[in-house]
This record gives structure tokens, C-alpha cells and sequence, in this order.
């Protein structure tokens, strides 16, 4: 009797280490489909999926179906993972939304995004850049997820090829305001437009900072008011005279 009680629980317990086992391969998946760990920092995760993006955009790949779908795929992975919110719910429960991607699908996209990535260096994201920034691509992709995130700019940033909050917050609202203007898309919400505002006041703040501090450093070192701020043109002026001292000169070089 004790015996088999013993054994009962025993298979009890088996049962209970296999269903750990099993676990944790359906929390990873999507890590796996962009080839980072499931501890990988968010910039990691943008630059995979970045790497990934540029092979598979559409405009690269205007008669390959197959690369279509796969891009579609890719966003809604980086859709999941680089949403901090949907990340966190995702590496606790470790379950998506079928409708999003086919649990079946995973298998295919791990395997062919695994090859992509090894074809991809650093020589071809940089030419993809130059080419994508300020085209009618990057617009054409700018106003289709400021239409699908319905204006929400930090989901944006995060499926945007290319983008950069600190650098493109500016750019971006001049676009978006001109094809809004041109009835190209419609508005965003209130709270959207206040979304890119902060990006932007925030982007402001940094620059006012090292602005402050450079000034700070320039008074140190030549003198001067320290109560006056600079102008835009003699922080300009200062930083090129600086430039100019670190440059060895023409004779030196010959020397």
C-alpha cells in the first residue's frame, strides 16, 4: 500500500518536471525568432530586428511574396518585444495571441531569420540608412504605423526602421504634420500629440544640458561671464575653436 502510494506520487512528480521542461521553449520563441537571449536589453532587440527589417522590406522585395509575409511576421514579433508592457505580460505567461502569429509559425521564422541574419554586415545596414532616411519609403512606412499605433510614437519608434527618438522626434513631427495638412492621414488623439511633444521637449532638455555644460567647460578654460548663456552661434564658434586646437597643423603632420 505505501509502495503505491510512493509510486503515485513519484509519477506526480514526473509529470510536474516535464510540464516545467516544457515551458520554458514556448517563453522563448519569440527571443529565438530574432536570435537574442530572453535577457537581451531593448536596444539588442531593435538592433536584431533592425538587421532583419532592412533585408526584408517590402521595397527591397517587391516581387517576393515570401519576404512580405516574413516582414509582416517580423513586426508583429518586435510589436511583442519591444513593447515593455506586452514583453513583460509575454515572458509571464509565455502566450501570444494566435491571431497574431500562428504558434506553428514559429519553427519557420527561428530557421529563415537565423540564415537572413548571417547575410547581413554592418557595411549593408549602414548603405540601407543612407538610402531609407528622408525617402518616400521611410514616409510612406512613417505614416502606415503612426495609422496602426493610431499616433502612440513610442510604438512607433520601436517598429521604425532606422529611427532614433533623440534624433527623429523633429523630423517626424514635420512629416507627420505635412501629411495631416495634405490629408494624407488623419490627426492623432490628443494625448498622442502630447506622446511626441514630451519626446521632444525631453530631446530639447538633453541638448540645453550638454549646451550648459560645454559653456561651463569653455568659461573654465578661456574665461569669460559665466552669467551670460551662449548663442547658438558662439556655442558654435567655441566648438570650432576647440575642434581646431586638437587638430595637429599642416607642418606638424609634414614633420
Amino acid at each position: 500500500m505505501g509502495r503505491k502510494k510512493k509510486s503515485r506520487a513519484s509519477t506526480t512528480e514526473e509529470d510536474e518536471i516535464e510540464m516545467d521542461n516544457a515551458g520554458p521553449s514556448s517563453e522563448t520563441s519569440l527571443y529565438e525568432v530574432l536570435g537574442v537571449e530572453r535577457r537581451a536589453t531593448s536596444q539588442e532587440i531593435r538592433k536584431a530586428y533592425h538587421k532583419l527589417a532592412l533585408k526584408l522590406h517590402p521595397d527591397k522585395n517587391q516581387d517576393d511574396k515570401e519576404a512580405k509575409d516574413k516582414f509582416q511576421q517580423l513586426q508583429k514579433v518586435i510589436s511583442i518585444l519591444g513593447d515593455e508592457e506586452k514583453r513583460a505580460v509575454y515572458d509571464q505567461t509565455g502566450s501570444i495571441d494566435d491571431a497574431d502569429i500562428p504558434g506553428d509559425a514559429f519553427e519557420n521564422l527561428r530557421d529563415f531569420f537565423r540564415d537572413m541574419y548571417k547575410k547581413v554586415n554592418e557595411a549593408d545596414i549602414e548603405e540601407f540608412e543612407a538610402n531609407y532616411r528622408g525617402s518616400e519609403s521611410e514616409k510612406k512606412d512613417l505614416l502606415e504605423l503612426f495609422n496602426k499605433f493610431k499616433g502612440k510614437m513610442n510604438r512607433l519608434f520601436c517598429s521604425m526602421l532606422c529611427s532614433d527618438p533623440k534624433l527623429d522626434s523633429h523630423r517626424f513631427k514635420d512629416m507627420l504634420d505635412e501629411a495631416i495638412a495634405a490629408g494624407e492621414v488623419k490627426s492623432a488623439a490628443k494625448d498622442s500629440e502630447t506622446d511626441l511633444c514630451l519626446m521632444i521637449a525631453k530631446r530639447q532638455e538633453e541638448r540645453k544640458g550638454k549646451v550648459d555644460s560645454m559653456f561651463s567647460s569653455l568659461i573654465s578654460r578661456y574665461g569669460g561671464d559665466a552669467e551670460a548663456e551662449p548663442t547658438e552661434e558662439e556655442f558654435e564658434a567655441a566648438q570650432r575653436r576647440i575642434e581646431s586646437k586638437r587638430k595637429p597643423s599642416k607642418k606638424s603632420r609634414g614633420k
